[in-house]
């Protein structure tokens, strides 16, 4: 409880600040639970360089972008009605989740140093099959989310949830690529037939 009321307490005095913090932290835990308990990693093999661009991102990038979208939000649709919810359910849903899911595998793609070639693959492999799930967990949470808890702590609510989230986004961005070595090969044969031919 005493850390409870140190986090609200916190959070009403530096709401962006922590916010972030809290975001970058969750999705750090998200990423550690998808090595030890999805990838069945031992703590010598733990990847903290992993881990750490899940921290830096969700406290560099998500977590300022996602409290911007939710004050975004309450802006365009104003009150706390059922339709209220609604409508920002659906906006999230329609809008923010694609964009937001198609930055972060190329985000995090380039912090792995891929090329241009894998991440466009990476995209192409996974991004559908990732937003397709990700419609499985997130309209409910958010209109839940959206009609019951303040905007201060919709950030909290939505990581609380997206422990195991996070854990499946950390497991699908870092698999391999199953056709890169194809695609590759293929590029370095068009390359060199393009430089034949001049």
């Amino acid at each position: 409880m005493r850390l409870l009321r140190l986090y609200l307490n916190l959070l009403d005095k530096h709401p962006w600040k922590t916010q972030s913090f809290t975001v970058g932290s969750l999705m750090c835990v998200g990423d550690a639970i998808a090595q030890f308990g999805v990838e069945r990693r031992q703590m010598a093999d733990f990847d903290f360089k992993r881990s750490g661009r899940f921290l830096l991102f969700g406290a560099c990038l998500a977590g300022p972008v996602i409290r911007k979208w939710y004050v975004t939000l309450d802006k365009l649709f104003p009150g706390t009605t059922k339709v209220t919810a609604f409508k920002k359910m659906a906006a999230d849903q329609i809008f923010f989740a694609p964009t937001f899911l198609f930055g972060f595998l190329t985000i995090m793609s380039a912090g792995q140093g891929k090329s241009s070639l894998e991440i466009q693959e990476k995209i192409n492999q996974d991004y559908f099959q990732m937003l397709l799930n990700s419609y499985k967990v997130w309209p409910a949470t958010q209109l839940l989310n959206f009609y019951f808890v303040p905007l201060q702590h919709r950030i909290f609510v939505v990581q609380m949830v997206a422990l195991g989230w996070n854990a499946y986004l950390a497991w699908a961005s870092e698999k391999q690529v199953t056709k890169i070595d194809e695609i590759a090969d293929e590029q370095i044969i068009n390359d060199s037939c393009s430089t034949c031919a001049s």
